[in-house]
Order: structure tokens, then C-alpha cells, then sequence
């Protein structure tokens, strides 16, 4: 039995309609805490039983997103000045989930970093839809081929979201969105902009999107493959900004794309450089990128 107590009515919200489950931490090694504490991002997204998994938003705005977006909350964890402050929100909209909570130094010394805002919430993972359904009505989608950096895929999907980018399609290889550090580099952005993979998850390989391209194809998209080639067209050409469905895919750091994506690709696109700098960081040309063939 754990030592994790209840906390008296009188430090609940004041609300009559609300009476959240509000639990004091005193144990650290209480079960219920693992989800915070001892599991890895892996054991979160259980690839062997999907339907189980779980994932962690971090923030009060980051929280709202995800409860927008249709996420299922089990849990959250949080310093106590917020249950009447920046979470009181959040604890209204989850009256039947329990509330863990302590102050700042207590959370800090069994989650091992200080927490942004001092709100957690441990939530259900989504299922994911098809790519039929990421690409129906979109003009406009990113496919990131082997992103492997969860800070660069939350950066992604950030600049996905500011300048008109409709849907998002990773390969099983990048870094999982639903991270928590891809998730708080979003600012909850993963919760607003549609995405899928090109490929099942359960591939444990790092195989190109050949497939996928070609479907994105059938599906009406141009493809433009960002990098680095004698070929390559500027970002700025007329011929990108009138197709009507465009598809812009970025590469892994460092690599890039592998050569036969760039074969299969319509159009192979690059920024144009100057001061001898000869490539940008993938989020950072990302950006660059969808402001332009956004227009």
C-alpha cells in the first residue's frame, strides 16, 4: 500500500459542481507515480499493445490542446498553487481524474527536472487515421523521412502549424510526436495538425518512403524532395507555387533524403545559401519552406 493520501476537501477548488480526486505525494515509489517517474518514452508508446499506450503533455496550454483535440486524460500531476491557479481550467474539464500533487521541489526531485508550469497530464494515445484520411482537402503536407530528433519533429510540426501546412506524414523511423519533448517543442501543435504514418508502426526498419511517395502521388500530390543537388530547382520556382497539391519532404539529419526518394520524387527543391553555408537544420529549412510554398 502506497503512502499517497488524500488531500482534505478545503484545498480543493471552490467550485461545488467539481470535486476532483486531489492526492498529496508522500511516496515516491507509489505505482500510481510510474507514469511520471520510472517509465521510458518507450514503455509509454507500448508498440505491442498500441491500444494501450500513453503519452505526456506538459503545460497548462499544451494540456488544453490535447484535451481540444479529443485526448483522453488518466492522470495529472501537478504543484499545488496551480489547482486553484493555471490548472483550475484543466481540473474542471477532468473531474473524474486524479490529481497528484505536491510543491515545486518535491516534484522536481522525482520527476528529475523542474516542470514547465508545473502542470503534467498523462493521457491515452489517439489512434492514428490513414493517410487517405491525414490527405483529404489537404493542398499542402510534410513528410518527414527518418527525423530522428524528438526536438526537430516538435519544431516541425510548430512551423507546420503557423504557415498553412494541412497535414503531416512521418515514417516509422522519426522520433514519435506524441514524445513529451516533441510534444512541449510544439507548444501542443501535434494535437492541431493531422498526421499519420506512411508505413505501419510496428516496422522496427529505417526504409525510405518509397512507397509512400508514390501513393502521395496517386493521391493527386506533387512531390518536392528538399536537398541538395545540381538539379535542383530554387524554392522560389513558379512552377512549385502553381501546383495545386504539393507535397514537401524532409529528410534526416545530416543525411538527408536517401538518394531513392529523391529519384521518385516530381521536383528536387533547395534554398538558396549564401556566406558558404551550405544547408540549413531540418526544422529551421523546414520553416523556411513552408512559408514559401504556402503563399
Amino acid at each position: 500500500m502506497s503512502d499517497i493520501i488524500k488531500i482534505t476537501d478545503s484545498t480543493a477548488p471552490e467550485s461545488d459542481a467539481v470535486k476532483p480526486d486531489i492526492i498529496e505525494i508522500t511516496d515516491f515509489d507509489a505505482p500510481e507515480l510510474d507514469i511520471y517517474a520510472r517509465l521510458t518514452e518507450n514503455q509509454l508508446l507500448n508498440r505491442h499493445e498500441p491500444e494501450k499506450g500513453l503519452f505526456i503533455a506538459e503545460s497548462p496550454k499544451v494540456v488544453e490542446r490535447a484535451l481540444d483535440a479529443g485526448c483522453q486524460p488518466v492522470s495529472l500531476l501537478l504543484e499545488r498553487k496551480h489547482i486553484k491557479g493555471e490548472a483550475k481550467h484543466i481540473i474542471e474539464r477532468c473531474p473524474d481524474v486524479p490529481v497528484y500533487t505536491s510543491d515545486f521541489d518535491v516534484l522536481k526531485q522525482l520527476t528529475g527536472f523542474p516542470l514547465t508550469r508545473g502542470v503534467l497530464c498523462a493521457m491515452r494515445r489517439p489512434s492514428l487515421p490513414s493517410v487517405e484520411e491525414v490527405c483529404h482537402g489537404a493542398r499542402r503536407i510534410a513528410v518527414l523521412e527518418n527525423v530522428v530528433n524528438p526536438t526537430n519533429v516538435g519544431a516541425i510540426f510548430r512551423s507546420a502549424a503557423a504557415l498553412n501546412i494541412d497535414a503531416v506524414l512521418l515514417t516509422p523511423a522519426c522520433s514519435n510526436p506524441l514524445y513529451r519533448r516533441a510534444i512541449r517543442v510544439s507548444m501542443g501543435t501535434v494535437f492541431q495538425i493531422p498526421w499519420t504514418y506512411l508505413e505501419s508502426t510496428d516496422s522496427s526498419t529505417d526504409e525510405n518512403p518509397r512507397t509512400g511517395i508514390r501513393s502521395l502521388q496517386e493521391l493527386g500530390f506533387k512531390t518536392a524532395a528538399m536537398a541538395l543537388s545540381d538539379q535542383a530547382v530554387s524554392i522560389d520556382d513558379p512552377r512549385l507555387m502553381a501546383e495545386e497539391r504539393l507535397a514537401i519532404v524532409l529528410g534526416t539529419e545530416g543525411d538527408g533524403l536517401a538518394s531513392s526518394t529523391i529519384t521518385d520524387c516530381d521536383y528536387t527543391v533547395c534554398i538558396p545559401m549564401s556566406h558558404g553555408v551550405d544547408s540549413l537544420n531540418v526544422a529551421a529549412a523546414s520553416a523556411v519552406a513552408f512559408w514559401q510554398l504556402t503563399r
